[in-house]
C-alpha cells in the first residue's frame, strides 16, 4: 500500500492551482523575471507563451489532462510547474519510454530549491491521484516542444524551439530524490561554411546522378498539403523511436500556422525515390537571434523589425529540429545517402542565401545511432545537451 511522503512544503508557502485568468498570466509572466538578468535566456514571445498554456487554444490540451500551479509567499508569486498526463503517450508502448501509468511535470521555475522541491511535490501528488504510477520529467508540455534539463551548454543561447534552464535546476530536481536519469538528448553544431568530408561529398555526387532519387524543396503555394506529407512521414519515421507520441490532425494544422511565418522553401527537403516522398528534413533559420532583444513583446516598434527579418531572414545560425526517413528504408545505405544529400543541399542554401555560418542539428536521442553517426561523419560535435528524468511514484 502506498504511503504518501510527508508535506515538504514549507509553512509560508501556499501552492494552489491555476484557476483564473489572472493565475495564468502570473504563470507566463514568471521566467520573465526570473531570469531577466541570464543573457543566455532568450524570453519567448508573451502572446505565445500565453498560447501555450491556454486550453483551446493549444490543441495539446485535446488529448492531454493538464493542471498548471502557482507558488505563492506572503502574496508574491515565487514559482510555479504544470503536471499533466498525456492520453497519446500513455497509449504508447511501455518499452518506448511513455505508455500506461506513466504522467509528466514541467515548466518549473522556481526562486529556491525549498519552492522547487514543494513544486514538484506536489505534481507529483497530482499525478498519484489520477491513477499514474511513474513520471518522465521535464516535458513542457509536451515532447515535442521543450523536452529535458539542461545540463550542457549554459555560455551560449539556445536556437528556435529550444529550452534554455539555469544549471541549479538540474540539482534542485536531483536533490528530490528518486529521479534517475531516463534518457539523454543532445544537440550537434558544427561550421556550415566548410564542405563536408570527401566521402560525404561522394555519396553526395553519387545519388546526384541517380535517376531514381529526386531531392526538391517543399512547395508553399501548397503549403497545407506539403506539411501533412512532411508530418506524415515523421509519424512513420519516428514510430518507434523512445519517447513517441504521433501528432493529430489539430496539431499538424497548428504546427503548420506556427511554422509558415519562418518556412523558406529551399531550407525545407523532400526526397523522393522512384517517385515516392520517403524522407525530409526541416531547417529553420534561428529566429532566436532576432527575439533575443525584444524581450518578449513586439510593442512598441519590435514588430516593425521582425516583419523585415522574416522578409529576408539573414542568420549566423539554421537550426534542424527535425527530419526522417520512412522506416522501411531505415538501416539501408539509401536512406544515409537522402539524409547527407538533403543536408548538403540545405548547407548550400543557408551559406549562399541567407548568410549563415553555423548549423545546429536535434534534439537527437542518445541512443539512436543512425543519427549519431550522420552527425559524426559531418564533423560536427554535442554542444547542448538535455537530460529527461524518471520516477516510480
Amino acid at each position: 500500500m502506498f504511503v504518501a511522503p510527508a508535506d515538504p512544503t514549507p509553512t509560508d508557502l501556499v501552492i494552489a492551482p491555476v484557476t483564473t485568468k489572472g493565475d495564468r498570466t502570473a504563470f507566463v509572466h514568471l521566467p520573465y523575471r526570473l531570469h531577466a538578468a541570464d543573457p543566455n535566456w532568450v524570453p519567448p514571445l508573451r502572446m505565445e507563451a500565453m498560447e501555450l498554456v491556454t486550453p483551446g487554444k493549444n490543441p495539446f490540451f485535446d488529448h492531454a489532462d493538464v493542471q498548471h500551479f502557482l507558488a505563492r509567499r506572503d502574496g508574491a508569486v515565487v514559482g510555479r510547474i504544470s503536471a499533466h498526463i498525456d492520453h497519446l503517450a500513455i497509449a504508447q508502448p511501455l518499452a518506448q519510454g511513455m505508455g500506461p501509468g506513466c504522467g509528466n511535470w514541467g515548466m518549473l521555475e522556481a526562486t529556491d530549491a525549498a519552492v522547487a522541491a514543494a513544486l514538484i511535490a506536489r505534481a507529483e501528488q497530482w499525478l498519484r491521484d489520477k491513477g499514474m504510477d511513474r513520471v518522465l520529467a521535464p516535458l513542457s508540455m509536451s515532447i515535442w516542444e521543450e523536452p529535458g534539463q539542461l545540463v550542457q551548454g549554459f555560455d551560449h543561447p539556445p536556437t528556435v524551439m529550444m529550452g534554455h534552464q539555469p544549471e541549479h535546476y538540474r540539482d534542485w530536481i536531483e536533490a528530490v530524490g528518486g529521479y534517475e536519469t531516463a534518457k539523454m538528448l543532445y544537440t550537434y553544431e558544427l561550421d556550415i561554411t566548410k564542405e563536408f568530408p570527401p566521402l560525404i561529398q561522394r555519396i553526395v555526387a553519387s545519388g546526384e546522378k541517380n535517376a531514381r532519387i529526386r531531392v526538391r524543396n517543399v512547395d508553399r503555394s501548397k503549403f497545407d498539403q506539403e506539411a501533412r506529407l512532411i508530418l506524415d512521414i515523421l509519424n512513420d519515421a519516428w514510430s518507434d523511436n523512445w519517447g513517441f507520441v504521433p501528432f493529430t490532425e489539430r496539431e499538424i494544422a497548428y504546427a503548420g500556422k506556427k511554422f509558415k511565418p519562418i518556412v523558406r522553401e529551399d531550407l525545407i527537403m523532400v526526397a523522393e525515390y522512384d517517385g515516392e516522398p520517403v524522407a525530409f528534413m526541416m531547417t529553420l533559420p534561428d529566429l532566436n537571434e532576432v527575439l533575443a532583444p525584444m524581450r518578449g513583446s513586439l510593442f512598441p516598434f519590435h514588430w516593425i523589425k521582425l516583419l523585415a527579418w522574416l522578409r529576408k531572414p539573414q542568420v549566423r545560425t539554421m537550426r534542424v529540429p527535425l527530419m526522417g526517413v520512412r522506416k522501411h528504408l531505415q538501416s539501408s545505405r539509401l536512406a544515409s545517402q537522402l539524409a547527407f544529400m538533403m543536408i548538403e543541399f540545405i548547407r548550400r542554401n543557408a551559406v549562399s542565401r541567407y548568410g549563415a555560418s553555423r548549423g545546429e542539428i536535434g534534439w537527437i536521442l542518445e541512443d539512436n545511432q543512425g543519427m549519431v553517426a550522420i552527425a559524426d561523419a559531418i564533423d560536427s560535435h554535442v554542444n547542448r545537451a538535455y537530460r529527461i528524468y524518471q520516477k516510480t511514484l
